[in-house]
């Protein structure tokens, strides 16, 4: 068997059923004497077609090739097929090969010992006389495999086609379901339950699995056998390449001085966890490190080590890269370091608000060391869950609780929330379920009523999420070892960076006409802007009615999502709208929008750019290294200069297009002057 250490391969934890989302190692079993190794695509392929049957004479450029052939017409045919006999010699290696029917030969007579109880199997071996012998002949240098001996005749009835596929040589669970069984296992689905879930996910009727319930039994304790062989091999695999990347992150460091990484050892003095970030990772954070989402999705299964990921949203509505680490374990004490280790890097800096999954031990670690930041639980990590607690639980019934539970969230009252939760417990039946009770516990860290009051900087949306991904994606990709890992981090966040400069560029184009919106444009990167202006847009289909105190009830003409209340200080400017769009993303939404408008206002008031939102909180410009204090003469005239750029090159396609091939040609002359002069 291939030891498991030769593979460095990741799995999401997140889809897991139990609160334990730790992954185990993909199967890989040795291929059994009496099993078919052609993939079932091929199989399939070749069952659709008409296969001639073997005959003497057939050749074959392998050995391997005619077990294959024969393999699928035995298939076909309603039989199976297993290696029989080879012979070999000096000169050609092994010359001979003799494949059989299943049923070929007699089982031999087993003695037994006086006082031993064995179970007595009828063996399905009847002598059956099947056969297809080869003979290897090398022929101007190449070798060639000749059919010799065949035949076709059977002593024991053929079986159907949905029989056959029941026969030992066919049963094989696939990878994929091999993972799912493994966590399932983990979870404490007892075998029988195991078969039932991948029946109902499948979507096929009781008994059509390609595979038997002992077949699964089979595979989950042959599976604890190869981890428990394998646990040294791994281990001392873990020890080297762990403290191979610890060496890369002190050569890391040697050439970079803002590149910033840490480490525990364990009462052995052996690397326990380790945490790294670039300098320009800290030169982000200190930007738009207000929102920060920790990634907890992929464990390795070949160092049995927890990733864990930093991210933001930059002021170009992508992820940005702050650090990762990897961890052990999944205790507080480990989760507590994490974090920590963030903050350390972040030069002190705690967040406003984080966002993570629903791991308790997470959550009390946050609670713990960022007491006053808010702690958001991201709904696409919730989603994949409520089909895993639910969907085997509920049936049929699931698609509408689906349905009921993704509109709960998105209800805009908390009020409205706490009523028809109430009802939808109680119309399925879950009022004792313990996955509705912790839903339903943390629901002010998830239901979208109660966290808008949070700032999340339009980081809980689908969008975000599969950006999110991807990036994960493309690290993990089939590494040797740990410091194969560590380069494809660093490269995914240079990458990264570079986009962030290419959107930077690009041109907006006008839609209303309206004052506000030539104001804005000058002001806001693309993505805010873009923002900005859909919410514009359809601030034009609402009416205000004025209130007697002062404030607005602004509603659409068709009354498509009831009405907000829109709060307006004249004295300090000051508007505040019941929707929370302003407090949860930091760009004005369409009800306050009407208001500015109502009121002829031609621009808005700065207050409502926030500096992560602005062109010039673009890191093309922000340099840790030469970054001077505000009343610096020198930055000032820089960013004025900035500024001056931005608004010229908006005014118009060419504009904007002419002022990025020249503004590229020039930076590439300084640089390569500073670079003749020895700067």
């Amino acid at each position: 068997m291939a030891s498991v250490a030769s593979k460095n391969m990741w799995l999401r934890r997140q889809q897991c059923p139990c609160g334990d989302w730790k992954c185990y190692v993909t199967y890989e079993g040795d291929a059994e004497e009496t099993s078919i190794v052609s993939q079932i695509v091929k199989t399939e392929s070749l069952q659709s077609q008409d296969m001639v049957a073997p005959y003497v004479g057939m050749v074959f450029k392998t050995d391997d090739d005619a077990f294959e052939y024969y393999g699928n017409f035995a298939r076909k045919n309603g039989f199976s097929i297993r290696k029989e006999r080879s012979r070999l010699s000096p000169q050609l290696g092994i010359y001979k090969r003799d494949f059989v029917c299943y049923r070929s030969g007699f089982a031999p007579a087993r003695k037994k010992l006086s006082g031993e109880h064995h179970r007595d199997r009828k063996s399905v071996r009847c002598g059956c006389d099947a056969k297809m012998y080869l003979s290897k002949e090398v022929i101007d240098g190449v070798s060639q495999w000749f059919v010799v001996q065949f035949s076709n005749v059977h002593n024991h009835e053929l079986l159907e086609d949905d029989q056959v596929r029941l026969l030992p040589a066919y049963r094989k669970i696939n990878e994929a379901d091999q993972e799912r069984i493994l966590l399932l296992s983990k979870a404490g689905f007892p075998i029988h339950r195991i078969v039932k879930v991948l029946e109902l996910e499948k979507g096929i009727q009781g008994g059509q699995l390609p595979f038997l319930e002992r077949d699964v039994r089979n595979f989950v304790q042959n599976r604890k056998k190869v981890v428990q062989e394998n646990d040294a091999l791994l281990n001392e695999k873990r020890e080297n390449d762990t403290m191979e990347l610890l060496e890369a992150c002190k050569a890391t460091k040697e050439a970079d001085q803002d590149f910033v990484y840490d480490f525990t050892v364990d009462q052995n003095d052996k690397v326990e966890n380790i945490a790294w970030s670039y300098g320009v990772a800290v030169n982000s954070y200190a930007l738009f490190g207000d929102v920060v989402y920790f990634d907890t999705t992929y464990r390795s299964i070949t160092y049995d080590m927890l990733f864990g990921a930093w991210f933001g949203i930059d002021n170009n509505g992508q992820p940005i890269f702050f650090g990762c680490v990897l961890l052990q374990d999944e205790t507080l004490r480990s989760f507590a370091w994490a974090i920590q280790t963030l903050i350390r890097f972040m030069k002190g800096r705690c967040p406003q608000t984080i966002l993570s999954d629903l791991d308790p031990r997470l959550r009390d670690a946050i609670t713990s060391e960022l007491p006053s930041t808010k702690h958001v639980t991201s709904i696409w990590n919730i989603l994949p869950k409520v089909s895993s607690w639910f969907s085997l639980q509920l049936g049929s019934q699931y698609a509408d609780f689906k349905s009921e539970f993704d509109a709960l969230y998105r209800l805009e009252s908390t009020e409205d929330f706490e009523l028809r939760w109430n009802q939808m417990v109680s119309i399925f039946g879950l009022g004792s379920d313990k996955h509705i009770t912790l839903l339903y516990s943390l629901r002010t860290s998830w239901v979208l009523s109660y966290v808008r009051v949070h700032f999340l900087a339009r980081m809980a949306t689908t969008a975000y999420s599969k950006s999110v991904d991807a990036f994960l994606k493309g690290i993990f990709g089939a590494q040797s070892c740990l410091r194969g890992f560590f380069e494809q981090v660093g490269i995914a966040a240079n990458l990264q960076n570079e986009r962030h400069q290419e959107m930077q560029c690009q041109y907006m184009h006008m839609k209303t006409c309206l004052p506000i919106e030539e104001h804005s444009r000058q002001i806001l990167t693309p993505f805010a802007f873009n923002a900005l202006q859909q919410e514009l847009i359809v601030s034009m289909q609402y009416a205000a009615s004025e209130m007697a105190n002062g404030s607005y009830l602004v509603r659409h003409f068709r009354k498509i999502d009831g009405e907000s209340l829109v709060i307006w200080i004249p004295e300090d400017e000051q508007i505040h709208c019941s929707c929370k769009e302003f407090e949860s993303s930091g760009i004005l939404c369409r009800h306050a929008l009407h208001v500015f408008i109502d009121k002829n206002y031609f621009q808005l008031p700065e207050k409502y750019f926030l500096s992560r939102w602005r062109r010039e909180s673009s890191l093309m410009f922000f340099d840790d290294h030469s970054v001077h204090d505000k009343d610096d003469e020198w930055f000032q005239e820089f960013q004025s200069l900035t500024e001056t750029l931005f608004a010229e090159s908006s005014i118009t396609k060419e504009r904007s297009d002419y002022i990025r091939r020249e503004l590229t040609k020039e930076l590439t002359r300084l640089l390569n002057e500073e670079i003749d002069n020895g700067m």
